[in-house]
């Protein structure tokens, strides 16, 4: 038997970086609109103006390949069953001493509620970026209020990927290897995700 086996495809790996990539070119262009303490970093994009202009490209990239990626894993993501609610009850093992095993399919519970809010967050940040993109074609009211939403919910991404991104590398060792080579060590799959490990590989319980 092989000692490694496929986790995600070269295109599905390729959207990943396309929505990671427009995702932190929205970070740096967004953080010197979020706060004049931020506005150095208009000079990465050679002034304000530009910056603007990247924005709503990236944003445009963003909303719609965000949304293709959720789409392509909706079935794996949006469903929850008893083995998931165990890993909720005890908090996927994170908060405990003692070594945690889980029967957990291609995701777990923490990654498919991630995948869900980026989805939904994905859509307010579309929307209410397309009102701040052109606020003389709207009321004001809808204009302050999306200006609101808009950096409330840019926050909470941000919160929300920093935690991503340290699960998939210190927090989980072996798990970035899956969107870098597409590829995971056999024995990573069947501790960390026994269920989808015996459907790839139709081994028994």
């Amino acid at each position: 038997m092989s000692n490694y086996i496929e986790r995600f495809s070269t295109s599905e790996r390729v959207l990943h970086w396309i929505v990671t990539a427009s995702f932190f070119t929205l970070l740096l262009t967004g953080l010197g609109l979020y706060s004049t303490l931020f506005n150095g970093y208009f000079t990465l994009f050679g002034g304000g103006r530009n910056a603007i202009l990247i924005h709503k490209i990236s944003g445009v990239l963003f909303f719609l390949s965000s949304l293709y990626m959720f789409f392509n894993h909706q079935k794996d993501v949006s469903s929850f069953d008893q083995d998931d609610k165990q890993w909720v009850t005890e908090r996927g093992g994170y908060l405990s001493r003692n070594a945690s095993h889980f029967n957990i399919g291609k995701y777990n519970p923490g990654q498919k509620l991630f995948a869900i809010f980026i989805a939904a967050a994905t859509l307010v940040l579309g929307v209410t970026g397309l009102f701040i993109w052109a606020p003389t074609m709207f009321p004001r009211w809808i204009v302050q209020l999306s200006l609101m939403t808009h950096g409330l919910m840019f926050v909470c991404s941000i919160m929300f990927v920093v935690v991503h991104v340290y699960l998939a590398t210190i927090g989980n060792p072996g798990t970035i290897e899956a969107m870098l080579y597409g590829n995971v060590r056999s024995l990573w799959a069947r501790k960390h995700h026994p269920k989808w490990y015996r459907e790839v590989t139709g081994e028994k319980p």
